[in-house]
């Protein structure tokens, strides 16, 4: 089955007990040995917004001062979340965002959840719980089963798709902004202060809710057969992704390869897969694909291996620095008993290649939240359709 509403990274541990029928597939080296035209994070002042349209309204939300952010020991990243109230009073729906990363020499990636009104009070005790504005969230928002609704990458703007549709806002409702810090370039210590912030598109009609339904794949990269060091070890490099993240970490890995492999132990190589089912009927309308700076290709395929096989994402050349959501031609609906596969290829000799990489110690690569670790990612945003 497909997951809606749920964080891509660490909560994938809950996520993967659900998935089966998930085929993990090698291939050959890819022969391109051109770096890709990614990673220097050049970010450019987003395009001026599309005229509002009948029914909408703009807000501005903003961190309430400037964070300083600081990886924890032994790691270059930290992921930090920030509850940002929206003052929802009725009920209204989320149809488009544009996210303003303050400091982009060091934002990766930033994820938009929606709290509901009854996780409020725990996020506000585990914000007090820490020094400082936020709080420290590896994974997904940290409170309660917080919903997907708005996320940004470098190359993404705002997406508007058809009018009708949008992300439900209950009243009382709150946005936690989970940052995804990159400290490659200070070594895990500061890099500065961020103030990131977004403007939300809001309506108060009644539209169709939309949701983030999300597919991913495992990673095991090993090191080039010019690399050698401790971390080359997977095992290894497996225990150091759970010391830099925690113990959710380690059981993404092995949860990853329980679900995709069936079970059996994990097949190395620069691409893998995984395939699932699907027990809902939904719409897909638009989809985005996430890898980090290994990435070379990443693929989103419906029933694949069939006469009716439909790609509805097709990269073949990723660009970390290009990861807009991809709005399809036509809706395409998906019904129980249809699969979607996602397809991801990695280079590890591009950590030669790119400056952020090279004075990092060579590793065999697993799943993992750092900028240095890879991710296998397909973001689908979709209605259901019963």
């Amino acid at each position: 089955m497909l997951h809606r509403n749920k964080p891509a990274v660490a909560v994938l541990a809950a996520l993967l007990l659900l998935t089966s029928a998930c085929a993990t597939a090698q291939s050959t080296e890819n022969t391109d040995t051109a770096a890709p035209a990614h990673g220097g994070h050049e970010y450019q002042s987003p395009p001026p917004p599309a005229p509002l349209r009948d029914g909408e309204r703009f807000q501005e939300l903003a961190m309430p001062r400037p964070y300083t952010p600081k990886a924890p020991d032994g790691a270059t990243d930290e992921y930090r979340c920030f509850m940002v109230d929206p003052g929802i009073t009725e009920p209204t729906f989320l149809t488009g965002s544009q996210f303003a990363p303050q400091n982009h020499d060091m934002v990766h990636h930033a994820i938009f959840f929606r709290m509901e009104p009854a996780d409020v009070a725990a996020a506000e005790k585990l914000d007090a719980s820490e020094e400082g504005d936020g709080w420290r969230c590896f994974g997904d928002a940290g409170v309660g089963d917080a919903a997907w609704v708005a996320h940004w990458a470098p190359g993404a703007n705002e997406v508007l798709l058809n009018e009708t549709f949008g992300y439900e806002m209950p009243p009382g409702s709150r946005l936690v902004m989970q940052i995804h810090y990159n400290l490659l370039a200070a070594d895990g210590a500061s890099g500065g202060t961020d103030q990131s912030g977004i403007r939300l598109r809001l309506s108060g009609k009644s539209l169709t809710p939309l949701n983030t339904a999300l597919l991913t794949a495992p990673i095991e990269l090993p090191c080039t057969p010019t690399e050698q060091g401790p971390l080359c070890d997977r095992a290894a490099a497996v225990a150091d992704v759970t010391k830099r993240f925690g113990a959710q970490a380690g059981e993404t890995v092995t949860r990853l390869n329980k679900g995709c492999n069936q079970g059996r132990e994990p097949a190395t190589g620069p691409t893998q897969s995984c395939t699932r089912p699907i027990d809902t009927p939904l719409t897909v309308h638009a989809v985005a694909g996430h890898m980090h700076l290994l990435g070379r290709a990443i693929s989103v395929e419906l029933n694949p291996g069939t006469p009716g096989a439909k790609k509805l994402l097709d990269i073949p050349a990723y660009d970390f620095d290009d990861q807009a959501i991809r709005p399809l031609a036509a809706p395409v609906d998906v019904k129980p008993g249809d699969t979607i596969k996602v397809t991801c290829t990695h280079d590890a000799g591009l950590r030669q290649q790119l400056p952020a990489l090279q004075k990092l110690p060579p590793r065999y690569v697993v799943w993992g939240e750092g900028t240095s670790d890879e991710m296998c990612l397909g973001i689908l945003v979709v209605t259901r359709s019963d």
